[in-house]
C-alpha cells in the first residue's frame, strides 16, 4: 500500500506532505497513521541532531489541503478519535516550530490539523469551513487547537453554521498567521519564516514554543513565577552566554545542539 504522507529533508527544514489527492487528503485511517509515523520520525531526528532539523513544514498535494474526516470510512466502522488526537498532540508537542503551508481548501478536521501547527501560511484564495454541524456532528476534537488560536466569539458563527469563510477572515480572527498571494507567495513566506527560526538557538526556540502554548492558560502569578525561573535559566545557559557574546562581538552565534 502506497504511503499517503511524504517526508523530505532539506536541512534545516523537514517537509511533510499529505499526498492523497484522490480523496482531497481526507483523514483516513492510513493517512493519519502515515502522518503520525512521519512526525515520530522527525521527533527522532531532532533527538539525534537538533541542529539538523530546525523547522517542519506541513503541506499537501493539490487540490486540497485536507477535506476533513474520511466519511465513507468513518460511517462503516466504530468511531475512534484516539489516532487523530495523537497526531494533533505530536504536532503541538514537537520541540521545533511546525508551519502549515496551505494552498487549497480546508474543511472540518483539516482546519484542526492546520490549527495544531505553530504558524499557518495560506494562499489568499483559500476557503475554510467547519461543516460538522451540517452532518449531525460537532467540531469537538479540533476545537482544542482551533480555540487556542482563535477566540470562541470569533469562531462561533463558523462552528454553529458550517458556513465558508475566506483567508482574510481567518487572518483577522487569528486562525492563520500569514496570507500569501498565489503559491509563490506562500512559499516565499514559509521560506522567510523558516530562515528566521533557523537563526535562533534550538533550545531557546523550543522554550519559546512551550511559552506560547502554556502561558495563556496559567494563573498570572504562577505565570510570572514560572517565566521568571525560565528567564533566569536561559540567561545562565550556554546559548544565552553565547548569544550575548556574539552580539557584543558582532559575529554569528555558535549554538549548542540541545533542546
Amino acid at each position: 500500500m502506497a504511503n499517503l504522507v511524504l517526508v523530505t529533508t532539506t536541512s534545516p527544514a523537514v517537509t511533510i506532505t499529505l499526498d492523497s489527492p484522490e480523496n482531497r487528503n481526507a483523514l483516513s485511517r492510513q493517512l493519519v497513521a502515515d502522518a503520525t509515523t512521519a512526525f515520530d520520525h522527525v521527533a527522532r531526528q531532532i533527538a539525534e541532531d537538533p541542529d539538523d532539523v530546525r523547522v517542519v513544514v506541513l503541506t499537501h498535494t493539490a487540490p486540497a489541503f485536507c477535506a476533513g474526516a474520511d466519511l465513507k470510512e468513518r460511517s462503516a466502522g466504530a468511531p475512534d478519535s484516539v489516532p487523530f488526537v495523537g497526531l494533533l498532540q505530536r504536532i503541538m508537542d514537537l520541540p521545533v516550530p511546525v508551519i502549515a503551508a496551505v494552498k487549497g481548501p480546508v474543511r472540518a478536521g483539516g482546519v484542526g490539523l492546520m490549527a495544531a501547527c505553530d504558524l499557518a501560511v495560506v494562499r489568499d484564495d483559500v476557503e475554510f469551513a467547519l461543516t460538522e454541524v451540517r452532518l449531525g456532528l460537532a467540531a469537538a476534537v479540533i476545537s482544542v487547537p482551533i480555540l487556542r488560536r482563535a477566540g470562541s466569539a470569533q469562531m462561533a458563527a463558523a462552528f454553529l453554521t458550517g458556513e465558508r469563510f475566506d483567508a482574510a477572515h481567518a487572518l483577522r480572527v487569528g486562525l492563520v498567521s500569514h496570507v500569501g498571494h498565489g503559491d509563490e507567495g506562500v512559499d516565499g513566506i514559509v521560506g522567510s519564516l523558516s530562515a528566521g527560526v533557523a537563526m535562533g538557538s534550538p533550545s531557546a526556540v523550543a522554550a519559546t514554543k512551550r511559552i506560547l502554548s502554556d502561558v495563556p492558560d496559567l494563573d498570572r502569578d504562577v505565570a510570572f513565577e514560572q517565566m521568571g525561573r525560565l528567564s533566569n535559566e536561559l540567561f545562565a545557559s550556554e546559548d544565552g552566554a553565547e548569544g550575548m557574546a556574539s552580539f557584543a562581538e558582532k559575529r554569528p552565534p555558535r549554538w549548542q545542539c540541545s533542546t
